[in-house]
């Protein structure tokens, strides 16, 4: 789907000859770190147009009406710079539902950003692409079809095969011993993100240039591995009988799971 946003991007006549009209917004959404940010500049530099980036909170200001004239200036520079993308990451903390305690501002700025989506046709090439991990927050006249019509899900990578691609992407640069088994390491990092795989190299790979001369071992690749999975350091002068007691209280854990 992402691909033929760029084709319409690269060659936006030959849609508009048939009578097709491309989404006048994409929405990704994903949890944090699965690349959203990074699928939409693939998007812009496969298309090879310019690509205008923005966070949803930096329309959200103390100043009254900063964030509407944001929102305005924004689609004006992208119209003159057109076909082009328009990025909004985190977009919840301005799209949110609107209610009656919000402030006149806060609505004002998302009013602009539903008038200025419906200013334009899309055969125009301003393709407004938005992040969020988030979309039950989005208030319902931003997702309608019209407007963020195409929600397209991000999702962590579901298997081995696809943490091992992403694994090779971020080993490039570095250099491993040969005990390091990237197949068991993407078997063990189950669940994470490709932003926690990403994190957790480099950790290795400042561990490894202090200790071992820049080469990542086993050993090195699973310490950092526990800093990333625990968000700590390991803890190498706790003393015997804390430890056990940190034993029993997740055995706690596993029990109370198991049980319920």
């Amino acid at each position: 789907e992402l691909k033929e946003v760029v084709e319409f991007l690269k060659s936006p006549e030959k849609f508009n000859t048939l009578g097709a009209r491309i989404p006048h917004g994409v929405l990704l959404v994903g949890p944090p770190g699965t690349g959203k940010t990074l699928l939409a500049r693939a998007c812009a530099g496969e298309a090879g147009v310019p690509f205008y980036s923005i966070s949803g909170s930096d329309f959200v200001e103390m100043y009254v009406g900063v964030g509407a004239s944001r929102v305005r200036d924004l689609f004006d520079k992208a119209k003159k710079t057109m076909p082009c993308i328009i990025f909004i990451d985190e977009i919840d903390s301005m799209g949110g539902k609107r209610h009656s305690k919000q402030s006149n501002y806060d609505r004002q700025t998302l009013n602009t950003l539903l008038s200025e989506m419906d200013g334009f046709d899309g055969s125009n090439g301003v393709v407004v692409i938005a992040a969020t991990n988030r979309l039950e927050d989005l208030d319902s006249a931003l997702t309608r079809p019209g407007r963020f019509d195409s929600h397209f899900a991000v999702s962590l990578p579901a298997t081995a095969k696809e943490r091992k691609l992403i694994i090779n992407l971020y080993a490039e640069n570095k250099k491993f011993a040969e005990d390091v088994d990237m197949e068991a390491f993407a078997k063990e990092t189950i669940g994470n993100s490709p932003a926690s795989i990403k994190t957790t190299l480099n950790e290795a790979a400042i561990i490894a240039a202090r200790r071992n001369n820049g080469i990542i071992n086993r050993e090195i690749l699973d310490e950092a591995w526990m800093k990333q999975l625990m968000e700590g350091h390991l803890k190498k002068n706790a003393d015997k009988d804390n430890i056990e007691l940190v034993a029993w209280h997740e055995a706690g854990h596993a029990l109370a799971g198991l049980l319920m």
